[in-house]
């Protein structure tokens, strides 16, 4: 189910930002549920191939390692955009106005400061697999079918780059919201109830 989203939208320069960088958000995620939609293909091939032909899919765990990255991080932007992502609420969601917004900017920058280190980081690792020179552009190849990893690696730096774009865009959005005293483009804080009514309005929009 479609996680409900608390982010309002205007017709600020901000909102369109982040309706621009939403829509490539959606993109990586799909692209993201399409790995796994495929692994799991690839996992009906290697069982049934396995069972009925005494043939396993060659290469099936060079191809999960290939996927993961794909699962793991591409849609990683999206849920941060529309507030998806575990956190801890006990004191945060006590506070109000200015005073949330203030927390919020502080822990959105030492977010934003993290992932551009390992934006730094996974790029490093990306640039020690991939070479022009080398047979399919690898230095390192997954153990079973030699698949070149530097795809899979190439993935992480790209997605965490999304990510500190949307990070960004946050920090101006909870700045603004400082001074204004309304939030755009950020997920805002719901209680149990309107979360619970908000799940309902998506069933009744699926039938």
């Amino acid at each position: 189910m479609a996680i409900a989203s608390l982010v309002l939208t205007d017709d600020s320069t901000l909102s369109k930002f982040d309706q621009t960088l939403l829509r490539l958000e959606r993109i990586f995620a799909l692209l993201s549920g399409i790995g796994v939609f495929g692994l799991m293909i690839l996992a009906v091939v290697s069982v049934a191939g396995r069972n009925g032909l005494n043939l396993p899919l060659p290469g099936y765990v060079d191809w999960i390692e290939q996927a993961m990255p794909l699962i793991a991080f591409m849609g990683i932007s999206y849920v941060m955009r529309e507030g998806g992502h575990i956190r801890m609420d006990i004191v945060v969601g006590k506070l109000r106005g200015r005073a949330l917004y203030t927390v919020e900017l502080i822990t959105t920058l030492a977010v934003l400061l993290l992932m551009v280190l390992l934006v730094w980081g996974s790029w490093a690792h990306f640039v020690r697999s991939f070479d022009f020179a080398a047979p399919m552009w690898s230095r390192d190849s997954s153990m079973d079918i030699a698949l070149p990893i530097w795809p899979a690696k190439l993935l992480a730096p790209v997605a965490f780059g999304i990510l500190c774009l949307r990070l960004c865009l946050q920090l101006w959005a909870y700045g603004r919201a400082i001074v204004t005293g309304r939030a755009i483009a950020v997920p805002m804080i719901a209680d149990a109830a309107t979360q619970a009514e908000m799940e309902a309005d998506q069933l009744k929009e699926q039938h």
